[in-house]
């Protein structure tokens, strides 16, 4: 299995922070701002990758955090 994530993603008029494989959000937030800050902290602190989603569902940006490889492969 890869590097373990965490997704930040609409939910209705909402954003929620997502661990993949968890069944419940890890926190939904009035604005997608309040929502990426709280997933870049969780994301630091536990050496995950974040992923951005915008409205549409569609990845926008990708951070990663953590022991990633250098130089980087490829």
């Amino acid at each position: 299995m890869g590097k373990k994530q965490i997704h930040t993603v609409p939910r209705g008029d909402r954003w929620a922070n997502v661990i993949p494989g968890n069944e419940r959000a890890s926190g939904v937030y009035d604005t997608q701002a309040e929502a990426i800050d709280a997933a870049r902290e969780r994301a630091i602190r536990d050496g995950l990758e974040h992923f951005i989603h915008g409205r549409d569902g569609r990845i926008r940006e990708k951070n990663s955090y953590g022991n990633d490889p250098f130089p980087p492969r490829g």
